[in-house]
């Protein structure tokens, strides 16, 4: 009996060009996709996905469709998804209060601050909701320091400009884009808050040509993030320590994504000899919360009294009873090992990567945190990675940034260098196919990091 032409429509090689996933988001619009185009402010450049659930290191979207996440919320995500003691802490405070107020004390906001203070060796804490919050905040603490008791109030002191780096990114609000040298970020907004220079990265001299009596604080990405994963060196690290104190400045920490566990040490800056006078951080503390917080000295504490900043979720009793437990899985389950036995698995398999493809030109980073420098730029890797279920981005343009969980395991580490390799293996052939007119590539989209 011959094949009908209903049987031939339903051929297997048919089938496969068309992946489940993508023809039932094509034949039936998610009305969840269309909310967000029309009522969300666009400030991203989102793929067109719902994500729904995670587990380990592992997201799932409304497909079922399995992602191993090697962006891990940028950076927040450090445990995985669905810690099974980060969910019982959840549930347990969520039963008893989420919210009082700064007016009063709750059962954690102390004990987490001790637990801070012993790992960065600061002596004071303030805690607020975000990574910039925590920079204007320390801004703020910055030029308070800087101001003599004989210059009155409401006058622009002696001391009032910051310093910051070239190719930086603090943040998104008024202060921190002051301070963020990426034009894109800040121009679009000026004029901006006033006495900011920046300072060419890892020049010594330029560093010592722009510092003098006048700047108030000087803020250092250990690790820059969103400018391509650039360590800071410990020459320029040293000489800005001794320039601070020189003039009576604040070097200023921003570890908001480099800190807490991702260099394989508690803090990035912890590597050199010398101590900042302001650590910064947020993105992974309250394992997805919202919670960042600013370290500091008793000298610079002593400066600030009642009334002077504070915030009105910061710190509540629910954020700060799952960073609490946060920091004690880091140490009960001893993550900054795994953290350094994993990294240097990723970097021993991505420097065997760079041997096989020409393309990639460097490897950057430390521990978790690692940047994959490519010739071309990186948006197609990223669009084709998440096609083949792997989850990284793109920064600054062509470098692939990697922030996996903590949790990573070394079949997991295994598993990405599989699809990396396919990833890098076939990404150059599209883009060559498409120039030549033969296939059309995916839509490329880079995903920007937020804080």
């Amino acid at each position: 009996m011959g094949t009908s032409s209903k049987n031939k429509k339903k051929s297997p090689s048919r089938s496969v060009r068309k992946p489940q996933y993508l023809s039932a988001q094509r034949t039936k619009p998610d009305t969840r996709l269309l909310d967000a185009e029309k009522f969300l402010l666009p400030t991203y450049k989102r793929q067109p996905v719902v994500m729904t659930h995670g587990r380990g290191a592992y997201i799932y979207d409304t497909t079922g469709k399995k992602y191993l996440d090697f962006l891990g919320g940028i950076a927040v995500n450090v445990l995985g998804h669905v810690h099974p003691r980060i969910v019982r802490v959840i549930r347990r405070e969520a039963a008893r209060a989420i919210h009082f107020s700064n007016l009063y004390h709750n059962a954690y906001q102390g004990p987490l601050a001790r637990k801070l203070a012993g790992w960065s060796g600061m002596d004071r804490v303030f805690f607020s909701n975000s990574g910039t919050e925590a920079i204007d905040g320390a801004m703020k603490l910055a030029r308070l320091f800087g101001r003599k008791a004989d210059e009155a109030p409401g006058t622009t002191a002696k001391k009032h400009r910051f310093l910051a780096l070239e190719n930086s990114f603090h943040g998104r609000t008024f202060g921190a884009i002051s301070v963020t040298s990426t034009e894109k970020y800040r121009l679009p907004f000026a004029p901006v808050v006033p006495g900011a220079e920046f300072v060419r990265f890892n020049d010594v001299a330029d560093l010592e040509a722009k510092f003098d009596d006048t700047v108030c604080g000087i803020l250092l990405e250990t690790i820059q993030g969103e400018g391509g994963i650039y360590p800071i060196s410990e020459a320029f690290w040293n000489r800005a320590r001794s320039l601070a104190s020189q003039h009576g400045a604040l070097l200023i920490a921003d570890e908001i994504q480099c800190g807490l566990g991702r260099t394989g040490r508690f803090f990035g800056y912890q590597k050199f000899s010398s101590n900042p006078d302001i650590v910064l951080i947020a993105k992974p503390l309250a394992a997805g919360l919202p919670l960042g917080a600013i370290l500091t000295t008793e000298d610079v504490a002593s400066r600030v009294s009642p009334g002077m900043h504070g915030t009105t979720f910061g710190g509540g009793p629910l954020a700060c009873a799952v960073a609490l437990e946060f920091l004690n899985i880091v140490e009960d389950e001893e993550l900054l090992e795994n953290i350094r036995l994993r990294g240097a698995e990723l970097r021993e398999g991505l420097t065997k990567l760079a041997a096989k493809f020409g393309f990639i030109r460097e490897i950057r980073g430390e521990g978790l945190m690692i940047g994959v420098e490519l010739s071309s730029e990186g948006a197609p890797f990223v669009s084709e990675a998440m096609r083949r279920g792997l989850l990284i981005n793109c920064t600054h343009d062509f470098t692939l940034r990697l922030l996996p969980p903590f949790v990573i395991t070394r079949a997991q580490v295994r598993e990405f260098l599989g699809l990396f390799e396919l990833v890098l293996a076939i990404t150059p052939k599209q883009a060559s196919a498409s120039d030549s007119g033969k296939s059309a590539n995916p839509e490329s989209v880079a995903l920007a990091a937020v804080r």
